[in-house]
């Protein structure tokens, strides 16, 4: 460990930058859901949930939306 360290080309703020159309927030889900989606990272050896939960969402809206063209 140093004595002393050099912050003066430090930056505060998120590490790594937000995609483009992506916005951060911040949500609730309940634990059995999220321990669901960690799970499904789990088993396929790697990835990220917050992904998972996104293509999920998306496959939702998408459902929902062919739904809604054929009238039901």
């Amino acid at each position: 460990m140093e004595a002393e360290y050099d912050f003066s080309e430090g930056k505060r703020g998120i590490i790594e930058p937000i995609s483009t159309g992506k916005t951060r927030i911040t949500i609730h889900l309940d634990d059995e859901v999220l321990a669901w989606f960690r799970d499904q990272v789990h088993a396929a050896g790697g990835g990220n949930y917050q992904t998972l939960i996104n293509d999920a969402l998306r496959e939702y809206i998408q459902q929902r939306e062919e739904l809604e063209r054929i009238g039901e």
